[in-house]
């Protein structure tokens, strides 16, 4: 019953009252709190137009917070309260909550260059919120090695976070931002000792990427979003223009580089794909050891697709069956990934059904 739960809550959301506002725009969940569910960490839409219709609200008894739908009671849930370090600043006095963001339960998030060379154009990605939250001042536009090395020590002592994410807007040419990327993570690794996630754009040379192996990167992710290349040349066309191509060279490169299970791709369903594509892009994916991270689309307020809806639940969860047996049948698993969002599992139900 969890694991179907969960699937309703992220594409339906959760009605929560007097909840202070939630950020605006970035990357990962842009809007919505993190809760436990049998300590199961799920993030879920609380201020996106949908929510007001979803059947799931929480009630307070006693302390103790519990999930409703309508009138049924389900389970006791602990909210994901914001962690001590957002109240820390750098020495230079930036608050650490502009550098990093708590994802999930025990993943620290940033985003390390906050623009895109695309943003301004007609060919930035529909669903993206990246430079939103740049400005409403929520953010750094670029963080430096520094600082980042700064917040994961902080972030770990203060609040036990065990892996980092970090995410870039796409950068021209794509060796600077690897190896400026690579510069933080060598930063990070001198200072804490923390599995490190990178999500980046499939470099034109695939040979790039060994860069970041060599500055101790642990995962990485090479994004399609979908396999539907007719709603990709619609929704992100610069992914479609680089092909399949040239992302499968980089992800058969990244695996050279990181081992199975350890290269993944969000596979978002709801973008207005076939969804026969989203099954047999998962076994095109797995079958090279590249893990199909599925999640539902989760429409970002201010966005240009920011009033569409989320995929209805049941066919997530008919979805989230097929894929999740085509994992286990390339003996991979989401809590084989070392760091990463396939790791976080907080915006998706994937590994539940693992289960």
């Amino acid at each position: 019953m969890i694991r179907s739960t969960v699937a309703d809550l992220q594409s339906l959301g959760l009605r929560v009252i007097n909840r202070n506002p939630n950020r605006r725009g970035g990357a990962g969940p842009a809007e919505g709190i993190s809760i436990l569910i049998d300590d199961i960490p799920v993030n879920v839409p609380t201020k996106a137009h949908y929510v007001s219709k979803s059947p799931y609200f929480l009630r307070t008894s006693n302390g103790t917070n519990f999930l409703f739908r309508n009138k049924t009671e389900l389970f006791p849930v602990s909210i994901i309260h914001e962690p001590k370090f957002y109240n820390i600043t750098t020495k230079d006095g930036i608050k650490l909550k502009k550098i990093a963001l708590l994802h999930g339960k025990d993943c620290l998030a940033t985003t390390v260059i906050q623009k895109c060379i695309y943003w301004n154009t007609g060919n930035r990605c529909k669903f993206c919120g990246i430079e939103l939250s740049l400005k409403n001042g929520q953010t750094l536009a670029v963080k430096t090695p520094e600082q980042l090395a700064e917040v994961a020590k902080t972030a770990k002592e203060l609040d036990d976070v065990r892996h980092i994410v970090m995410t870039s807007g796409s950068v021209r040419p794509s060796f600077k931002g690897i190896r400026y990327i690579s510069d933080c993570i060598r930063a990070i690794k001198q200072t804490v000792d923390l599995p490190i996630h990178v999500q980046v754009e499939p470099p034109e040379d695939p040979d790039e990427l060994e860069e970041f192996k060599n500055a101790g990167l642990d995962t990485i992710g090479l994004h399609i979003e979908t396999f539907d290349f007719d709603i990709l040349s619609k929704i992100a066309p610069v992914k479609a223009m680089f092909g399949l191509e040239r992302y499968e060279k980089a992800w058969k490169k990244s695996v050279d580089l990181f081992g199975p299970n350890q290269v993944s791709t969000f596979l978002i369903a709801g973008l207005g794909e076939r969804w026969d594509s989203l099954i047999w892009g998962s076994e095109y994916l797995a079958g090279m050891g590249v893990y199909p991270f599925l999640v539902p689309f989760r429409p970002i307020p201010g966005t240009v697709l920011g009033e569409k809806l989320p995929p209805d639940p049941d066919l997530m969860i008919g979805l989230y069956e097929q894929v999740s047996e085509i994992i286990k049948k390339n003996d991979m698993a989401s809590e084989k990934s070392k760091a990463g969002c396939v790791r976080c599992g907080a915006c998706s139900a994937i590994a539940e059904f693992e289960k």
